[in-house]
């Protein structure tokens, strides 16, 4: 009985070391640690925090649901950009180690990266149990995978300084067959990061657009679904109408799909946009979804200079307004630039969809 029990306890120490062994070799750094100087499996990363000595610092986070066209959100609030996410995790996943600094220059390389580095935060998503490649995980959580301080270009401008957290020297880092160094795609301002997107919604999820031109309310109209298709109305007739051109319709909602504003507008000057703003809005522009949501874009005529709407006479119309941007509000909250040419299939008169053109903004 005894030897019974004594070959158990043996084979319960057994099963726990091989246990222990597993998690001790799951856990070791390889010897080529230093080497390993990137983020490998960029598809685990849930969260990258940045900030650097100014005071600037963003958060982005990834989100296992959304509405919009990206999996990513800037400070908790606002959906991020796509392709500046992607761009990030390949840069991380992509650096590598080009050299060593000098040994003679590492004083001067470390004081200037205590002075001017971007601190990277990235976390990961990990299990405390991950055996067998992967097969087998088990308890997931957050952990912070490492940390970077992202510095100053080399001379050359084709690497960057960098140093990692547990290190014992910094390096020079860069992307193998790319031409320039990654400094620039580390960016703490959080307005840099956000989406430009207004609305991606396909025909299949539109369920009302509406234009309201306030200048000239018999050229305002909405398109409304009806059943697998569309009716379109005047503002000031709700009769719908059936001799509209489809072809044209069809092409403006398709404009939905994927569409998107210029850049903000946080850094123009406060006059340039009060002179703007101040004649009103040129047009209201209301998107519906069929989930019930709405986005309201409101725009403005963007003079070319503040001053041009009081010393330029009404012959020199045609140079006072910006030909190519119009400025633009997203539910009275973002003010934005938008150009003539994404929106120009979209801020069409009435006339225009029943094959009646005329300019609504003409002056009679």
């Amino acid at each position: 009985m005894r030897k019974k029990k004594n070959i158990i306890i043996l084979a319960i120490v057994a099963v726990v070391g091989i246990v222990a062994l597993l998690i001790a070799r799951h856990g070791a750094k390889p010897a080529t640690f230093e080497q390993d100087f990137h983020i490998e499996n960029i598809d685990a990363v849930t969260k990258i925090y940045m900030a650097d000595k100014q005071d600037q610092h963003v958060l982005l986070e990834r989100v296992a649901d959304s509405t919009h066209d990206t999996m990513w959100t800037v400070d908790g609030i606002y959906p991020a950009s796509q392709p500046m996410i992607d761009m990030l995790l390949e840069t991380l996943h992509d650096m590598r180690i080009r050299q060593q600094v000098n040994k003679n220059a590492v004083p001067q390389v470390v004081k200037l990266l205590s002075a001017r580095a971007v601190k990277v935060e990235v976390y990961q998503r990990k299990y405390f149990i991950n055996w067998f490649n992967g097969k087998l995980k088990l308890f997931p959580h957050e952990k912070l995978a490492a940390t970077y301080f992202v510095g100053h270009e080399t001379q050359d401008m084709m690497a960057c300084h960098m140093f990692r957290e547990g290190d014992k020297q910094p390096y020079i880092i860069h992307i193998p067959g790319f031409r320039g160094y990654l400094t620039p795609r580390f960016v703490t301002d959080p307005m840099s990061w956000r989406s430009h997107n207004i609305v991606h919604w396909d025909i299949r999820r539109l369920q009302r657009v509406q234009l309201e031109i306030p200048s000239n309310p018999e050229e305002s109209f909405s398109v409304e679904r009806q059943g697998d298709g569309f009716i379109f109305k005047l503002a000031q007739n709700p009769t719908p109408i059936d001799q509209f051109d489809t072809a044209r319709v069809a092409q403006m909602l398709s404009c939905f799909a994927n569409l998107n504003f210029d850049e903000f507008a946080s850094r123009v000057p406060n006059s340039n946009m009060d002179t703007s703003f101040k004649a009103g809005p040129r047009a209201i522009l209301s998107i519906t979804n069929t989930e019930g949501t709405t986005r309201v874009l409101k725009t403005f005529l963007k003079y070319n200079n503040p001053a041009d709407s009081l010393a330029m006479p009404e012959e020199s119309l045609y140079e006072m307004f910006d030909l190519n941007r119009l400025y633009a509000t997203i539910d009275d909250k973002d003010t934005v630039l938008i150009q003539y040419f994404v929106f120009d299939n979209i801020l069409q008169p009435a006339s225009f969809f029943l094959g009646k053109e005329k300019n609504p903004f003409a002056k009679e």
